[in-house]
């Protein structure tokens, strides 16, 4: 039986496309300069101790009400109807790349593997993301350790969550900004595409407020849980994954 995730990639791609919302880096943040690169690295480094690093990604989920058509793909796996927004998070909390047109049953990986961001990364020497364990790793996208047999790789595991944090708080913040994208705003009640619409333009509004330098803090109902432990990617090893992972594991 075909997955849910290879069904969704193939059969809804288009309808949550439509209005224009696709996965571009929407605000031209993401890193490409070499100026640009250098001043992430080094922010990266100066917050977790590992090198290259200019983004932490993760997705998260935004209730919807119940969609007229195909609803069953949108319910996600926390058992409401959603869809499933990627983000890329720098040191400056702001959102550098959003994927925002996927039902809620849709896996963080799937969405991963087909963005253009990854594309962009795969071609891109020595620029390296920070995902959790629902990402498949890969050379420029490294995940935690899951069962840790050695100090290097705990303090690895440490290092890689001080740094994947600003994407979890950058959520934070966003959410505790903007209650419609939060459960407890009650569901966006808008048709999936202009839900997606809505959620890229307060990412725009986020970015814009951080800008300005308008504080906001986490507020504690909206801290999300990193559930994705439970839930890991099944892949096969990816050897040259593998081999820049344990690269960073031995470093001092």
């Amino acid at each position: 039986m075909e997955n849910n995730a290879r069904r969704t990639e193939r059969e809804f791609r288009p309808r949550l496309e439509i209005g224009g919302v696709r996965d571009i880096d929407f605000v031209n943040r993401f890193p490409i300069d070499r100026e640009d690169v250098v001043k992430e690295k080094r922010a990266f480094y100066n917050k977790c101790r590992l090198p290259n690093l200019v983004g932490a990604v993760d997705g998260t989920l935004i209730p919807i009400t119940t969609p007229t058509v195909d609803e069953e793909v949108y319910v996600c796996r926390k058992g409401y109807h959603a869809i499933n927004c990627q983000a890329i998070v720098n040191t400056s909390l702001k959102f550098i790349s959003v994927v925002a047109k996927w039902p809620g049953s849709t896996h963080d990986g799937a969405v991963f593997e087909n963005s253009r961001i990854k594309g962009h990364l795969d071609a891109t020497a020595n620029v390296v993301l920070l995902g959790d364990s629902g990402y498949a790793l890969s050379p420029s996208l490294l995940t935690p350790i899951m069962n840790p047999r050695s100090q290097q790789e705990e303090r690895y595991n440490r290092r890689h969550k001080r740094g994947r944090e600003v994407v979890e708080r950058g959520f934070g913040i966003l959410k505790s900004r903007f209650r419609c994208l939060h459960r407890s705003g009650g569901v966006l009640p808008y048709k999936p595409h202009q839900c997606a619409a809505l959620f890229v333009a307060c990412c725009r509004l986020h970015n814009l407020l951080m800008d300005n330098g308008e504080e906001q803090e986490v507020d504690a109902d909206v801290i999300e849980e990193d559930d994705n432990n439970d839930d890991p990617v099944e892949v096969v090893l990816n050897q040259r994954g593998a081999a820049v992972r344990d690269y960073y594991v031995n470093l001092n």
